[in-house]
């Protein structure tokens, strides 16, 4: 179930960076946010990472957890401790990267991306949800 649900939150998460991978690549012309933090954030120089907008990094991050998650699923793969443990190191780097990527918008940048907030609330969910898994995992493995 647990897996399910971080599968669940990584498609959401599919749908945010994709917005704002078509939006950084030119696909769309207008980013619809309200806050105006939104464009500010996407055309700074901090919205590249080793040459690629950090949405397609994002993408790449939710579409591999999204798949990890789902082959988790499979009755073949569900009691699959390593998939718990690789999850939740995924899950880690993407809170950290999130983190890094708060801390510019709000300290660098001052300009804040609607966007960008609930990416960082989504990963964090994962990352959560991920940890549950790996402790559960492990008292279901451990004799009384």
């Amino acid at each position: 179930m647990r897996r399910m649900v971080i599968a669940a939150l990584a498609l959401i998460g599919v749908f945010v960076a994709l917005y704002l991978t078509m939006y950084k690549i030119g696909a769309i012309g207008h980013i619809a946010c309200g806050m105006g933090g939104c464009e500010r954030v996407n055309t700074s120089k901090w919205s590249t990472f080793f040459g690629a907008p950090v949405a397609v990094w994002g993408l790449a991050f939710y579409i591999a957890t999204l798949i990890v998650a789902v082959v988790g699923t499979s009755p073949s793969m569900m009691h699959r401790r390593e998939l718990s443990y690789l999850l939740a190191a995924m899950s880690l780097i993407g809170v950290a990267f999130s983190a890094w990527l708060t801390y510019l918008e709000f300290y660098v940048i001052d300009a804040v991306c609607r966007y960008c907030v609930t990416s960082a609330i989504i990963v964090t969910a994962i990352f959560l949800v991920s940890i549950a898994d790996v402790v559960m995992g492990r008292s279901a493995e451990t004799p009384e």
